[in-house]
């Protein structure tokens, strides 16, 4: 009996505004073979570093029994799903769509852990809080636990990793926009980090050429990551800092709605960091603070192999 396969693909980046920009290439394909013993096996196949979450939306299936099936994608090659049929003699007949996002659900997400702030040791910075740009300016509502972070410097300065993790997506497309009385611009480098717990941070806001790390690299606390830049001519040089997690896969429903009543895939991390005031503390909007780099937070999430060759150096 013949395959009825109809594919349908939805690819939901977080805040990808700037998805024209990004290769043609797929995050996330699917192929399916069919076994000896006529069941169907269905294999993501991830392009690059970092996790993903699949769905796979199985429908008319006859001889299987198979729906809405949700799957983990963190090697570059993974069974996600196999249909196997009820009556052996027979074949499988199904339509199917699949829709994937960036990041990992029921992230165990520690809100006691410590992050550097992302500049060298000693850089004074200066801190607030942004606001969540679609609905300051496009009237969607403001998820309840947003929480987004800038800091300032005096002149343009070294950013750096405030956590140990893999590189999973660099932008480097944008000049700043010098252009007097700029309020938002969607337009900004940005570097996209996952950690070890699933968790997810983007720097966004860096000078363009000055990047000097690339998809796949693992980075540590401290380790040089590009240089910030001004957001626009009005600004002086910053860095901004979003840590989210995936908490929802619900993507097929997120299609169908409006900016007004549109609520996000992702939750948001309001973070501890080390300054030399205090080496656990959350900072206040509106505040210079020290950046405080020590070997406690630098080694935490070293494995022994990395702790040698730290050692060595």
């Amino acid at each position: 009996m013949k395959n009825k396969l109809k594919l349908s693909l939805c690819c939901l980046l977080a805040f990808a505004t700037y998805i024209e920009t990004k290769a043609q290439e797929l995050p996330i394909t699917i192929r399916g073979r069919t076994n000896t013993d006529r069941s169907i096996e269905f294999t993501a196949i991830k392009t690059g570093p970092g996790t993903y979450t699949l769905v796979l939306n199985f429908k008319d299936v006859t001889n299987a029994t198979a729906g809405r099936e949700v799957v983990t994608v963190t090697g570059y090659s993974k069974s996600a799903y196999v249909l196997e049929p009820i009556n052996k003699d027979q074949g499988v007949d199904f339509s199917y769509g699949y829709s994937y996002i960036r990041g990992k659900l029921k992230v165990k997400h520690d809100p006691e852990f410590v992050y550097l702030l992302p500049y060298k040791n000693g850089t004074k910075v200066k801190t607030v809080e942004s606001s969540f740009a679609k609905a300051t300016y496009f009237g969607s509502t403001t998820p309840e636990d947003w929480k987004a972070y800038r800091f300032y410097t005096k002149t343009e300065d070294t950013i750096t990793a405030v956590r140990k993790g893999t590189i999973v997506e660099v932008i480097d497309l944008y000049e700043t926009d010098d252009k007097k009385g700029i309020a938002f611009t969607n337009k900004l480098n940005s570097i996209m980090i996952e950690h070890a717990d699933g968790t997810i941070l983007r720097y966004q806001g860096l000078k363009k050429g000055s990047i000097v790390v690339k998809v796949g690299d693992v980075v540590f606390p401290g380790t040089s990551l590009g240089v910030n830049s001004k957001t626009h001519a009005d600004s002086p040089p910053n860095v901004s800092l979003l840590f989210m997690y995936l908490k929802s896969a619900d993507i097929e429903a997120s299609r169908n709605v409006n900016l007004q009543n549109s609520k996000s895939l992702y939750g948001f991390i309001t973070a501890k960091f080390c300054t030399t005031a205090n080496p656990s503390m959350y900072v206040v909007p509106n505040q210079e603070y020290t950046v405080a780099v020590t070997p406690e937070i630098v080694q935490k999430e070293m494995t022994k192999k990395e702790l040698k060759t730290l050692v060595k150096n």
